[in-house]
């Protein structure tokens, strides 16, 4: 129908816009802070590079992109995530060689086809940051770090972190071997989905919904117990951080994050009133992706949150501002010989940095007051033909309703004395 939008994406209408504007603020004063530059990447781009960046095999490749061929016969692909993204933009713009760490963030519509549900839609906005050429544990502190300041800067409250390592290409091949080897007898068990990561990614059986609350579940291996000595080192010096910055959280090792790229450190936040998919941030450490897509081995951390999500977790505390745009001066212009002076006016005042406005149809003085209250015009500029001959206007303060007439020529820092 060509009067609804696709399903799964909606319009941001102008009331719900002053609550993004919000959060985008803060984003960018939290990032600001933290020492964390804006990147804007290309809407889609080329498929391998999410393939390639993401991994053949995972749901969000097999099942979730929007992929098509262009006119020059390119398979084209909105982007289901910026990370990948984001590398490429570093390895082509050639960011390694501005600084040894390279910290960014973006703020963007990402596209995955997906079953539409409360704060993801198929259209949904995210925001992320990537911090790239260091290894140390304290870069994976920070991000963290990051991700909790902005969600307490919010004034959300009940927020829980959750903290695994899922190891590195050394020692997951044993954690791999051993889920296996401890699913096998179970896969009859299994959901389809799950039967199908058994060979693929077992790991991400862990993180699946329809068989978290099966008996056999809770015994499976931990990939804690498998981590080579650097991944435990590193693991340990993050809880330390984050012990030394006050950060509570809890060990979950059945945290795995859904993309092929994480390695050692990987987190979530969650905001316990939005239930099933109370998730609102989640992210990790990716040590392998910017060598799999053909740069020089760089080790990188990240995360990325919904804003949907975020959004949804402000209303439900009563946390958004409020909204309505408010008006400096309403011009009311009454007769004919006033209309050309009133929008003169008009002109005026806004370009001396006042919010303005005025009646364009030519109503009556009663209509054209109703309009300069719904607009919460602080004050209301009379213009009638007397005040037109006398190089006058009426001012009406709207809150106190008294007026007095003012010279036209003073009128502008009479209201700026006001306001």
């Amino acid at each position: 129908m060509l009067t609804s939008a696709p399903r799964g994406t909606k319009d941001i209408l102008p009331g719900q816009v002053a609550g993004w504007n919000y959060v985008e603020q803060k984003i960018r004063e939290i990032c600001a802070r933290f020492g964390y530059e804006e990147i804007r990447t290309p809407m889609f781009e080329h498929t391998e590079l999410f393939q390639r960046g993401i991994g053949e095999g995972t749901d969000v490749v097999d099942k979730e992109m929007y992929t098509f061929t262009d006119r020059g016969n390119r398979s084209i692909t909105l982007r289901p995530e910026n990370t990948a993204s984001a590398v490429r933009a570093y390895l082509q713009n050639k960011l390694y060689g501005q600084s040894d760490l390279v910290k960014l963030f973006y703020i963007g519509s990402m596209f995955r086809y997906d079953r539409p549900q409360a704060g993801r839609m198929r259209e949904f906005h995210q925001f992320g940051v990537e911090a790239l050429g260091e290894a140390n544990p304290v870069v994976d502190a920070e991000i963290i770090l990051l991700a909790v300041e902005l969600l307490k800067s919010l004034g959300l409250k009940d927020l829980s972190l959750s903290l695994n390592s899922v190891g590195c290409p050394h020692c997951r091949p044993a954690y791999r071997q051993a889920l296996q080897d401890y699913f096998r007898p179970h896969l009859h068990e299994l959901c389809g989905d799950c039967r199908e990561r058994f060979e693929r990614s077992p790991l991400r059986i862990l993180d699946c919904k329809a068989d978290a609350d099966k008996g056999f579940m809770a015994a499976a291996p931990k990939i804690t117990d498998c981590l080579c000595d650097e991944c435990r080192e590193h693991f340990g010096a993050v809880q330390d951080y984050l012990r030394d910055a006050g950060v509570s959280f809890e060990l979950d090792p059945r945290l795995v994050r859904g993309l092929d790229y994480y390695t050692k450190t990987a987190f979530e936040i969650k905001y316990a009133p939005l239930g099933a998919q109370s998730a609102v941030a989640g992210g990790g450490r990716y040590d392998g992706l910017v060598e799999e897509m053909g740069g020089k081995p760089t080790p990188a951390v990240g995360f990325a949150t919904g804003l949907e999500r975020v959004l949804l977790a402000l209303e439900k505390q009563g946390l958004l501002p409020e909204t309505g745009l408010e008006t400096d001066a309403f011009v009311v212009a009454l007769g004919d010989e006033a209309r050309r002076p009133a929008f003169r006016l008009l002109q005026q005042l806004r370009e001396a940095g006042l919010q303005a406005g005025m009646d364009y149809a030519g109503r009556s003085m009663k209509a054209q007051m109703k309009q300069a209250g719904k607009a919460n015009a602080r004050f209301a500029l009379i213009l009638g033909e007397d005040e037109v001959r006398e190089g006058a206007v009426m001012l009406k303060d709207m809150e106190k309703s008294v007026q007095q007439k003012v010279p036209l020529a003073e009128v502008i820092n009479k209201l700026k004395e006001s306001i």
